[in-house]
């Protein structure tokens, strides 16, 4: 489907990849890895041909479709979200618009026996099934079903797009992007704003993809769940192997293991050979043999190891002073945005040195709640930070409060303090922007890096509680766990928020779910927290409607008669599902011929005693298809 041949570069002199070669076929579902500024989102550049390389070609199939979800997103203002999605069907539009041009013309005319009225109804006949082909019938149902399931409300589809965040204005644009026809899809980041159960659906949707996937993202999870291939970019090659990522992570390692050792006998007999040779030197009568040696040397491929890069940030959380014992005190808090409620009655009181993980699902209000400490609204209740309380605080957007026309150096120069302005570049240095990369503006930073950057500028402040919301998005896996190996050390007081289960392990020792406007305390680790809640991982926690039993049922063996009634149930279930699909199509094909010979069929009683009985056998379909669903459930 598409071929990357001796691919190139290259930035101030330095490649990012060099003569790199791979290729992309129907039905790959490829992780693209690596550290932040490696490369990634430059790659997906040059396939999408947002960006030219300086050497290598690409060669895809003819009228080969690609799709291209960006970091940066720029929308059209005015539209609404239902609006704006409907811009990834530009055809099917078109058609439409044609269709009603064609419509007004036939309605407003008289001259119903001329070849021009006979002409415009032959045109309308063409674009209409040409409509049909491209999905006309549908879209609006596509556009609706995949809406929901990235997280929106219907009530929530007429809005505007400029009244949403940049999160939810990425999911408006990968909406646009599921439902155009791709045959190649590029997606960078695309869960870092997402909530659980929109990953759980993405997932389903990218696994049943037919094309191909070429994925950026740092959630092993979710790498392992909708992968089949990793291509790691590290040091200006590429490692590509057909396995989704912690199964890759093993083997390269087990392949650069037998390259050390394979590379460690052959650095051995290379020595041995190269002490013969300066013992034949040495006598004329041997000369010829030590000749006959080096040229034998000079044919050896000598081993290569795979070079791994492990440059990683250097990062401390030092305490400015010792505050209080309660640094935090939150009484009968409760946030409402007009008429939603966020957060009812929460009393909360945090003790100096304490590890805090507020947990639960998106929307449910560990944002509001830290954002209320930080008082950045209107709240009723109280909130009261104790003595000497000084709070250090990243968001879950901080990057987007960096200036992307300043250069590295100028903005952590102008948030520095007289006492550590001398030591900014060596902050710098220290989160591996080094030499002339602090010269760099800030909007040619990959979003890892500029979490980077948001991180080296929150060390510039003095603090002693440390409120961090999501602090690992866009952070590469290496980066990841220096991180938390730097809050681990951290000997203030930390507050939190992730949904990240293997970064928050060792963390905390007290964790608090939010949920229905609540909060529950649990004393505990992270994993106490998890069987307490009987459940194996952070994306059953956040699962909608998730249900917890106290006495879970032994998984038995099902008896062979049980089997076979779970058998005839499974087929019964599947011939159901077999009708709706059939029904709702002849009931669509109906619908259409209504709005074409509306006024024909209305004389046509037989036509809607018809229409009217499948509309009913679906509705006993659908019911019969709950039905055996909740008896298959039940066994």
């Amino acid at each position: 489907m598409l071929n990357i041949h001796n691919l190139s570069v290259s930035f101030g002199g330095t490649y990012l990849f060099e003569e790199v070669t791979f290729r992309l076929g129907a039905g790959d579902r490829v992780g693209l890895v690596g550290k932040n500024g490696a490369g990634k989102s430059t790659m997906l550049k040059i396939i999408s041909r947002d960006m030219q390389p300086d050497t290598g070609s690409i060669a895809t199939e003819k009228e080969v479709r690609i799709g291209f979800l960006r970091q940066d997103i720029d929308f059209v203002q005015g539209r609404t979200v239902l609006e704006e999605a409907y811009q990834a069907f530009e055809e099917i539009k078109q058609a439409e618009f044609k269709m009603d041009e064609i419509n007004h013309q036939l309605a407003t005319r008289t001259d119903y026996e001329s070849a021009e009225y006979s002409e415009l109804i032959e045109q309308l006949s063409d674009v209409t099934h040409h409509y049909e082909i491209l999905g006309g019938y549908n879209y609006v149902g596509d556009t609706e079903k995949i809406l929901l399931g990235l997280g929106f409300k219907r009530e929530e589809f007429n809005n505007l797009t400029d009244t949403f965040s940049g999160g939810w204005r990425m999911r408006i644009e990968l909406a646009k992007l599921l439902l155009q026809n791709n045959d190649i899809l590029l997606l960078d980041e695309p869960t870092n704003h997402l909530d659980i159960e929109s990953i759980i659906w993405l997932e389903g949707f990218l696994k049943s993809f037919p094309g191909v996937v070429v994925i950026i993202s740092h959630d092993k999870m979710f790498l392992d769940n909708v992968t089949n291939r990793t291509i790691e970019i590290s040091l200006g090659k590429i490692y590509d192997y057909n396995k989704p990522y912690s199964q890759y992570l093993v083997l390269r390692q087990e392949i650069r293991e037998k390259q050390l050792a394979t590379q460690k006998n052959q650095q051995k007999k290379i020595e041995e050979t190269e002490k013969l040779i300066e013992k034949f030197r040495a006598k004329a009568s041997k000369a010829s043999m030590a000749q006959s040696l080096i040229k034998k040397l000079d044919k050896v491929e000598r081993i290569e190891v795979d070079e791994d890069d492990n440059s990683v940030m250097s990062i401390s959380f030092p305490v400015s002073v010792t505050p209080g014992r309660v640094v935090v005190e939150a009484e009968h808090v409760t946030k409402k945005y007009g008429d939603k409620t966020i957060l009812k009655d929460i009393s909360l009181l945090v003790e100096r040195g304490s590890k805090i993980a507020f947990v639960g699902q998106n929307g449910q209000g560990k944002s509001t709640f830290v954002k209320a400490i930080l008082n950045e609204f209107e709240y009723e209740g109280n909130i009261k930070l104790g003595h000497n309380v000084q709070v250090g605080y990243f968001a879950q957007n901080q990057a987007e409060y960096l200036d992307g026309e300043k250069t590295l150096l100028d903005t952590m120069t102008e948030a520095a303090t007289d006492t550590n302005r001398s030591k900014v570049r060596d902050m710098l240095g220290a989160f591996l922007f080094r030499g002339d990369d602090v010269e760099k503006k800030v909007k040619v930073l990959s979003g890892g890096e500029r979490n980077r950057l948001a991180l080296c500028k929150l060390l510039l402040q003095p603090f002693n509680v440390l409120i961090m919301d999501e602090p690992t998005n866009h952070l590469d896996i290496k980066s990841k766990n220096v991180l938390k190996a730097a809050l681990q050390q951290f000997e203030g007081t930390l507050l939190l928020v992730s949904h990240d289960r293997d970064f928050l392990q060792g963390m905390a020792n007290i964790v608090y779910e939010f949920k229905d406007q609540k909060i529950k305390e649990y004393l505990g680790d992270i994993n106490f927290f998890l069987e307490q809640r009987n459940v194996q991982n952070m994306r059953e926690v956040e699962k909608k409607d998730v249900v917890v039993k106290e006495t879970p049922k032994e998984n038995k063996a099902l008896s062979y008669e049980d089997q076979k009634k779970n058998k005839s149930l499974q087929n019964k279930l599947s011939k159901i599902e077999s009708q709706i699909q059939q029904l709702e199509t002849d009931i669509q094909k109906d619908d259409k011929a209504l709005v074409e010979n509306y006024e024909k069929l209305m004389q046509d009683a037989s036509f809607f005693a018809a229409y009217e009985k499948k509309k009913k056998d679906l509705d006993q379909l659908l019911e019969d298809w709950e039905n055996v669903q909740m008896e298959l459930e039940a066994q």
